[in-house]
């Protein structure tokens, strides 16, 4: 589908023989590489996003940051002087796709010093339950609910309600 700069028929041909694979149809959306095509077919390369760090941000001019911020998946810092850490802890989360979700005991404040972490493909109320404890689905009612994924300040939600990070919940459980 995509001109490769690096491959050639022949030279799929012979990674696939190598893997005793001589008959199969190979389509590559993007411009791969001969490692690119050894890692699928090896089927054991997990390919996981990346920060790159720039430290010593404070030795260079404002000019050169703006150009450094430009660069795609880098966050500049310093370290010294401990200069956008929050940068990178925002970046962190985004990247590894996390959640926080805060707990909120009846008739108290909201717990905001620990905060319950899911991934986002897991994040229902049923997700975060079970991350609290097994048994609290068994014993669920509903949830109420504060944060960007309700429409009024609190909501009754039910297990399958899909949360939003920061999100605070109350669960209720039956009597």
């Amino acid at each position: 589908m995509v001109s490769q700069s690096e491959l050639d028929l022949d030279t799929v041909r012979s990674i696939l023989s190598e893997y005793k694979i001589h008959n199969a149809d190979i389509t590559l959306k993007y411009d791969a590489t001969s490692d690119d095509l050894i890692d699928v077919v090896e089927g054991n390369r997990i390919y996981m996003p990346c920060i790159y760090l720039l430290n010593k941000i404070d030795q260079i001019s404002i000019e050169e940051l703006d150009v450094i911020y430009k660069i795609p998946h880098c966050v500049p810092i310093s370290a010294h002087h401990k200069w956008n850490f929050d940068d990178l802890l925002e970046k962190m989360w985004e990247y590894l796709k996390l959640v926080r979700i805060y707990t909120k005991p009846k008739g108290q404040l909201p717990d905001y010093n620990s905060p319950i972490v899911l991934h986002a493909d897991k994040t229902t109320v049923e997700d975060f339950c079970n991350k609290l404890h097994r048994s609290i689905a068994k014993e669920f009612k509903y949830a109420l609910v504060w944060g960007s994924s309700v429409k009024h300040q609190p909501q009754k939600v039910g297990k399958e309600h899909v949360l939003a990070d920061e999100d605070v919940v109350q669960i209720v459980k039956k009597v």
